[in-house]
């Protein structure tokens, strides 16, 4: 459980427009009470929602007294404190490579011949059995398999999203739509949206909001971000496949459009360029991760982070919300 966050109010996305006057948010010492208001209920403007708006308002209460990061659940405890201290500079950097046997996926069971209903998305055959996996561990209620399964998400997230499965698998059986990279499928009242990225390992977890909405992310998955950015510097990935090759976590070089301070002078975001910025840590406090909003569009994620002589020391990630989720451009102590 992350012990100390700062509370920030929402701050629109950068992908809305409006550039907004730069900010900062004061500190509050509040056990996750950002994550409360990412439901975005009140935008929507449609009937038929009070099966999805009650998940996500009680996913509000969890995330408000909860955070990110569930006790006892293994994704939470890798890349922590207790890190080896012998990890070497190689096996500790996220871009280096590694066996490919070491990284490779576990392989996958069979589709089950029971398994929900996930409507066709044309062009994409692979999305429906990646999506039926998921769909199967839905419908059976196995939070602690989502969790493992859904590492890319935070823990008590997927616990909140999939709150109300019923809503989730009936937006799956509809037919789904290919869109810049993205398969959504509707209902009407729940959309369920998913990367092609995540369709091609087999098993994809959907993010869960409603209709007419656009996907909601929130500070916990700036957290996450970090989180999993910290554990492969470890040599402890949350996933053996979770490698910045396929899954990039820092921020693209081109286009130049790093601004966290609102400037109106865009630049190169300054990690695309110091790809050794945490080469030979060994471990970070975990359960001392916290995040403040920055600007809009950006947040501000801290943590312990410990070297190889032992010492820790507090660093801070910038990050930028995209389309699909936070990046991380610099990292500064």
């Amino acid at each position: 459980m992350i012990v100390e966050v700062e509370r920030a109010r929402p701050v629109p996305s950068r992908r809305t427009g409006g550039a907004a006057a730069p900010q900062r948010i004061r500190e509050v010492r509040e056990v996750c009470a950002e994550d409360a208001v990412a439901a975005p209920v009140a935008r929507r403007r449609y009937p038929r929602v009070r099966s999805l708006a009650a998940g996500l308002a009680a996913a509000g209460v969890l995330l408000s007294t909860g955070c990110d990061s569930v006790s006892g659940i293994p994704a939470d405890d890798q890349g922590s404190e207790q890190a080896p201290a012998t990890q070497s500079a190689e096996s500790a950097h996220p871009d280096m490579p590694v066996d490919p046997q070491q990284s490779a996926a576990p392989e996958l069971p069979p589709v089950p011949a029971d398994a929900p209903v996930v409507g066709a998305v044309p062009g994409v055959e692979q999305a429906t059995p990646a999506l039926q996996r998921f769909a199967a561990d839905l419908r059976a209620g196995d939070t602690a398999t989502l969790q493992q399964r859904c590492w890319s998400l935070p823990p008590l997230t997927v616990q909140t999203m999939y709150a109300d499965p019923g809503a989730v698998l009936s937006a799956l059986a509809q037919p789904g739509t290919a869109t810049d990279g993205n398969l959504t499928w509707t209902d009407g009242v729940t959309t369920v949206t998913v990367t092609e990225s995540r369709v091609e390992s087999g098993y994809a977890c959907g993010r869960v909001s409603p209709a007419y909405t656009e996907p909601v992310f929130d500070a916990a998955d700036a957290r996450h971000t970090v989180r999993r950015y910290l554990a492969r510097s470890t040599g402890q990935p949350l996933d053996p496949t979770d490698r910045e090759e396929r899954y990039p976590l820092v921020c693209a070089a081109q286009p130049a459009g790093w601004d966290p301070q609102a400037t109106g002078a865009p630049v190169v975001p300054p990690l695309a360029g110091d790809s050794g910025a945490l080469t030979g840590i060994t471990g970070f406090a975990d359960q001392q991760i916290s995040s403040q909003q920055l600007t809009p569009g950006y947040m501000s994620v801290s943590v312990p982070v410990t070297n190889a002589a032992g010492i820790t020391q507090n660093r801070t990630f910038l990050l930028e919300q995209g389309d699909d989720g936070y990046c991380i451009g610099e990292i500064s102590s």
